[in-house]
Formats: C-alpha cells, sequence, structure tokens
C-alpha cells in the first residue's frame, strides 16, 4: 500500500549469539599451589592456580553463625600462617593434635607498613604487655627439617651472593 508502519521496525540480518560458559572450562580445585610473595597468602584464580576467595561478607556470616574455630583455621593456617602451616603439617603426620594457629603474615605486612610511615607500632597482650614481633623463620625451617623437607635459600649455581659483593 506505501503507506508507514505505525511503529518502528528491525531491517537487515538478524543474528543470535550464544554465549558459551561450560562446567569443565569453570571448575577448578586446590589442595596446594603458590603462594602470594609479600602476604603469604594463596594466590587468587584458576589461571594462577590459587585458591577461593574468602570474602568479608563470607567471615560476617561464619562470624553470625557461630563458627569461631573453623574462621580462625580459614584465616590464619589455610591462609597466610607460615608457621602454623609447617606445624599442622608436622602434628598431622604424628598424628598429633594441632597446635594453636600463629600470627597471620598479612597482620605482619601491615604492622610494617605503619612502621614504614614513622608509626609507632605495639603488639600488647590482653593484660597490658608489650609483645615482640619476631620472624620465626628459624622455627619453620627447624620444623620443615625434621619432617625432611628442604627449604634451604640456596643461591643459583654461578649467581651472586652478599658475601661476594
Amino acid at each position: 500500500s506505501g503507506e508507514p508502519f505505525p511503529h518502528p521496525i528491525s531491517v537487515g540480518y538478524i543474528y543470535i549469539l550464544k554465549l558459551l560458559h561450560l562446567v569443565d572450562d569453570k571448575i577448578h580445585a586446590r589442595s596446594t599451589g603458590p603462594y602470594s610473595m609479600i602476604t603469604q597468602q594463596p594466590l587468587g584464580g584458576k589461571a594462577q592456580f590459587g585458591g577461593q576467595r574468602f570474602g568479608e561478607m563470607e567471615v560476617w556470616a561464619l562470624e553470625a553463625y557461630g563458627a569461631a574455630y573453623a574462621l580462625q583455621e580459614l584465616l590464619t593456617i589455610k591462609s597466610d600462617d607460615v608457621l602454623g602451616r609447617v606445624k599442622v603439617y608436622e602434628a598431622i603426620v604424628k598424628g598429633e593434635n594441632i597446635p594453636e594457629a600463629g600470627i597471620p603474615e598479612s597482620f605482619k605486612v601491615l604492622i610494617k607498613e605503619m612502621q614504614s610511615l614513622c608509626l609507632n607500632v605495639e603488639v600488647l597482650s590482653s593484660d597490658g604487655m608489650s609483645i615482640e614481633m619476631r620472624d620465626t623463620d628459624e622455627d619453620v625451617f627447624r620444623a620443615a627439617e625434621e619432617l625432611g623437607i628442604d627449604l634451604s635459600r640456596r643461591p643459583h649455581e654461578g649467581a651472586m651472593t652478599v658475601d661476594d659483593i
């Protein structure tokens, strides 16, 4: 008839795109894997073979549920408590009870960052006494050595060391 349509219409080729998300491509699990050099926390994401993120809202949910020990384990031993990981492994191998969690590496990093801003940061015990924050690498190496794990930091062949300078 030659009269215009009363509503707008589509002109041209019409196509549909399908977004492919397959479970086989998405599924990811981790038992052991790489850790961040600074915070000693598991890396994130499937590409870095990282762990699952346990965010702030998940922490709140477990706090509300009253799962304090599960929360402590997730935020220390299974995250960035280096000494705690070694001690737990040692306790499991020897068939002993799992020891108390140590100080998370992220807390130590926070203390060091605040000290680098020239802030005098002290850690106090429940009775108000100052606690000395010291590195416990010796304990980690001792425990690993007892289990037959070599964690020595030997330089590569031909690499310069501090003593060479």
